[in-house]
């Protein structure tokens, strides 16, 4: 199930999510030309847990800044279109909704909440964290909780059949959030590279709970004017 839009109208330009695509895409394209190697750049400026955690400092900065520089960088072409994807679909309703400064705090915020997420369980981990996927699983629960009706184009694969289907926000995202509880349990402890599952749901959890709060003192009769709210 790949979602590739919404019907979900906005009342503004969303500059912040469009700067923040534009971000991580420059970020993107300087890990790939930098000669340092992709591997040492992701080694130097990723999430590490056990640095985090412990504030030990082995890394070219501090290792509570690579929570930030983390949430930028991606490992590959498919990891960084699958989250700018995500983030431009759902992320100028959430901006809509907060405003510009507010979503970028909010962004900021569940990705903190994300990669902590992460570390806590593999405190022992010396193992990168990469990604805006913590983030942006943020905007999705608060998406989730501010939208749960509205229409989310999707690609459904039946076999070597594809099928657009418009779906309630809230199979498509409840959907997601399944998904990621299911691998995170099933890959508990483990030590091997792959996706930051807890990232995802933690950043999830983030959004989905205390969206309301940054909404405080917003103008709420915007949002009842749509239909899906």
């Amino acid at each position: 199930m790949i979602p590739y839009k919404d019907d979900n109208p906005t009342t503004i330009v969303p500059f912040v999510t469009i700067g923040l695509i534009a971000i991580n895409c420059a970020v993107f394209i300087w890990q790939m030309l930098s000669a340092q190697g992709m591997q040492q750049v992701v080694m130097s400026y990723g999430a590490i847990p056990a640095n985090i955690i412990s504030l030990s400092a082995n890394q070219p900065i501090h290792p509570v800044a690579t929570v930030f520089t983390a949430m930028f960088m991606h490992g590959g072409i498919f990891h960084i279109a699958g989250n700018m994807l995500y983030l431009w679909i759902f992320g100028n309703n959430i901006e809509d909704a907060l405003g510009h400064f507010r979503f970028l705090f909010f962004y900021l915020f569940c990705g903190i909440i994300a990669a902590y997420s992460h570390a806590l369980p593999s405190a022992q981990s010396t193992i990168p964290m990469i990604g805006a996927s913590g983030a942006v699983s943020g905007v999705l629960g608060a998406y989730l909780l501010l939208f749960p009706t509205a229409r989310v184009y999707t690609v459904i694969f039946l076999g070597f059949i594809l099928q657009r289907v418009a779906l309630p926000a809230i199979v498509v995202l409840g959907f997601w959030i399944v998904i990621q509880v299911i691998n995170g349990s099933v890959s508990y402890n483990s030590e091997s590279g792959g996706v930051a599952w807890f990232a995802h749901i933690g950043g999830f959890a983030a959004g989905l709970i205390t969206i309301k709060l940054w909404l405080v003192g917003r103008d709420f009769k915007k949002l009842r004017k749509k239909q899906y709210y």
